[in-house]
């Protein structure tokens, strides 16, 4: 199994807030830093995305590639990779649980990155790094802000 990189943040808002702006891809440019594009392919019968075009940016990593999602209950969401110019995989999920001491929620991010090209494991683990902080950092403060 590959190795994956994971991190968790807690955020001052309700589960279901946290999972909104999670499932509104329209606005990740906003808020990811990594996403410059983002367009919803295809949608399930309660309007969740199931497959998704973004166009990302991450320094070492810089492609147009597809992911395939899937909603489990209302506080997991995971994607794995359809087709992409440069990745070989790219694989992650969004876990949201009550945070400890029952205020907010703690959002764990886990993401797994393969390339097409040679690059080193650590340089590579490095960029899950960036990826996981930046998208966390972001949406903790855009759904805070919502607030």
């Amino acid at each position: 199994m590959a190795e994956h990189t994971s991190s968790s943040i807690t955020i001052e808002a309700a589960p279901a807030e946290v999972m909104s702006v999670i499932a509104d891809f329209a606005r990740y440019p906003e808020w990811t830093g990594e996403v410059k594009e983002a367009e919803v392919l295809e949608a399930d019968q309660a309007g969740r995305a199931e497959k998704v075009r973004l166009v990302l940016d991450a320094g070492a990593i810089k492609d147009d590639h597809t992911l395939a999602y899937t909603w489990t209950g209302d506080n997991e969401v995971s994607w794995t990779l359809v087709k992409s110019q440069m990745l070989r995989s790219l694989d992650g999920s969004y876990r949201l649980a009550a945070a400890p001491g029952g205020t907010g929620t703690e959002v764990t991010y886990q993401l797994t990155v393969d390339v097409k090209i040679p690059m080193l494991g650590m340089i590579k683990r490095k960029a899950e790094k960036v990826i996981i902080d930046r998208a966390l950092a972001g949406l903790k403060k855009r759904v805070e802000s919502d607030k």
